[in-house]
């Protein structure tokens, strides 16, 4: 199961209504979109979520992969040849709590990848059409959501207790909510569990800057984080280093970086009177593979406060 988020404005009632998302091959100066070209990409149950004016209206499941198809109206008095473009059919379940994503941007804002996010950093929507959503982040809107409608189901039932007991539409969305998490969370638990694996046997089970082999302090970190990376890259070994918990948090956090031949490279936010108590000096170096170096220089690249 893969994720999507799909901005939608004034075409979102009739889309709902009829049950699709829809694009044009090209735009109106005949190139083709990056953001319209992905719902190509869309399976067969796949997961869709959608977001109208700051905030997620629905989540959706894909009845069938995409498809070339003529865009669906209820307007019949459309004349003239008609348009193909990429169709996905869906079926929707609308939120009774629609969820502001301004209000639980800080939760989300750490899991967007640095291309192709669906928000800006200041929580508006990207301009484009549809976005891939990575599980972290999909595990992250999918809990938001599952918070705020199940709280209010379950204000209602008590409000209601005695009422006749009527199906309606949240009573299908909850445990789809709770399916997808759970699919996304197993799929992310192995591959982070292989990850880890790898990483302890290509690095000989001890941190690669300072040699701690003790297994409770080790960390297998990404060069290249989970949200900017492929189904290919988050579980390649190359693309990750074996460090202490110590070494771990100023990787991650962009305060030491490797470059291509595996030179270390300290931030001038750490004070070089401290770098003894962060076991670092200026000539360290790793023993980093041919297939590493991508990944290093991405990191140095993108995460790295030089």
């Amino acid at each position: 199961m893969k994720s999507f988020l799909v901005m939608q404005g004034h075409t979102y009632n009739e889309e709902k209504e009829l049950g699709f998302i829809w694009a044009a091959k090209k735009d109106r100066s005949g190139m083709p979109s990056h953001s319209w070209q992905r719902l190509t990409d869309v399976k067969k149950g796949d997961l869709v979520f959608h977001y109208v004016n700051g905030r997620i209206l629905a989540v959706s499941v894909a009845k069938a992969s995409c498809k070339i198809a003529d865009r669906p109206s209820n307007d019949q008095s459309i004349g003239g040849q008609a348009e193909k473009g990429y169709y996905v059919e869906l079926e929707y379940h609308e939120l009774n709590v629609p969820i502001h994503i301004q209000s639980n941007f800080d939760e989300i804002r750490p899991l967007l990848p640095i291309r192709y996010s669906p928000f800006q950093l200041n929580s508006h929507g990207n301009q484009g059409y549809l976005y891939p959503c990575n599980e972290k982040l999909a595990v992250k809107l999918l809990g938001i959501i599952a918070d705020a409608n199940i709280t209010e189901v379950e204000d209602e039932q008590l409000e209601f207790a005695m009422s006749p007991v009527v199906p309606v539409e949240r009573d299908m969305l909850l445990p789809l909510l709770h399916t997808a998490e759970a699919r996304m969370r197993t799929k992310i638990r192995h591959s982070e569990q292989n990850f880890c694996k790898d990483l302890m046997l290509l690095w000989a089970h001890q941190c690669v800057l300072c040699g701690i082999d003790l297994p409770e302090l080790l960390k297998a970190v990404r060069s290249k984080p989970w949200k900017d990376s492929s189904d290919v890259e988050r579980v390649d070994p190359y693309n990750g280093l074996l460090l202490c918990e110590n070494h771990a948090a100023l990787y991650e956090n962009g305060l030491i970086a490797f470059d291509g031949q595996g030179r270390l490279h300290i931030s001038s936010q750490l004070s070089e009177e401290d770098y003894g108590r962060y076991d670092l000096h200026k000539k360290m170096k790793i023993a980093r593979q041919e297939n590493h170096k991508q990944y290093l220089k991405w990191h140095k690249r993108h995460l790295f406060r030089s």
